[in-house]
């Protein structure tokens, strides 16, 4: 079976600092790519941020020095060397035609049995693997934030994903102590399907002034038991990339339940993003 030795990453954004940062403390060399200049300076800072937060959160998980985890990061503007890497995760914005584009660059720079895997948390696999060579080599990992400090990735099969390529998967999520929960492939899996409605109905109650957002969290930490509400979630991982995944499911599936709330639509038009901008449902 084939083994995954250097690795490379493409989006430097929130997810594809986690992803860096978990895979260089799990000992793996990685390419991190992106098109801008100031989100490498930016990721560079990031990663340094969530090396600390990880080691304050659960020491156990830090082995080695911030710098000996640095060293095992190069930061990118080019697809240099991505003819030598076994598995390519790409972590580009949740809209197709983005993820689509940044497909055409690479599918032909890579070797013949390189495994691409596609992290989204909404896209169908099954429509992006239809513009690579070989589909049988493309998966879904939908990471959850932040990267390493969850223990589970869900791991969408494609239409044509091979058995070898889930097998080699898994293996390699084992490797970095992620368990690899696999799931046939459709829009929004299981994951996004379920916690983007939590998260637009709470959006719906406050626009509808039945309750604050400190309020609405309270009664599903306090009364559901879960470690965070759905706006202080909607917060962490960004409304604009929750109203794209709301937007992803509400255009496949044409149903009105996955309707974005009209306050999200506002809400990312002024520039209050959550966590990423100081500012969201809370301020940071």
């Amino acid at each position: 079976m084939k083994e995954i030795g250097q690795i490379a990453v493409i989006g430097a954004g929130v997810m594809g600092c986690g992803v860096s940062l978990n895979l260089a403390l799990k000992g793996y060399p990685v390419i991190l790519k992106d098109i801008s200049a100031d989100a490498l300076e930016d990721a560079k800072s990031k990663i340094k941020s969530d090396y600390r937060m990880v080691k304050m959160m659960n020491r156990s998980l830090v082995t080695e020095s911030l710098d000996e985890v640095l060293q095992k990061i190069t930061f990118q503007l080019t697809y240099n060397n991505f003819n030598k890497v076994d598995l390519v995760i790409e972590n580009v914005n949740e809209l197709v035609d983005i993820k689509i584009g940044v497909i055409k660059e690479i599918k032909d720079l890579c070797k013949p049995d390189t495994i691409f895997a596609i992290n989204t948390s909404c896209i169908p696999i099954t429509k992006l693997a239809s513009h690579f060579v070989d589909p049988s080599k493309v998966i879904g990992l939908h990471f959850m934030n932040p990267v390493p400090l969850k223990a589970m990735v869900e791991t969408i099969k494609g239409f044509h994903t091979s058995q070898e390529t889930i097998d080699v998967i898994k293996a390699f999520l084992k490797s970095i102590d992620k368990q690899s929960v696999v799931v046939n492939d459709s829009p929004g899996f299981v994951a996004n399907r379920l916690s983007h409605l939590f998260m637009n109905e709470a959006a719906f109650v406050v626009y509808e002034s039945i309750a604050n957002p400190a309020d609405v969290d309270a009664i599903f930490k306090k009364g559901y038991m879960h470690s965070m509400g759905p706006l202080e979630t909607a917060d962490l991982i960004g409304l604009d990339t929750v109203l794209d995944s709301l937007n992803v499911l509400y255009d496949n599936f044409k149903d009105s339940k996955f309707r974005p709330c009209p306050l999200l639509q506002k809400m990312v038009d002024a520039g209050l993003l959550g966590r990423k901008s100081g500012e969201g449902f809370y301020k940071y």
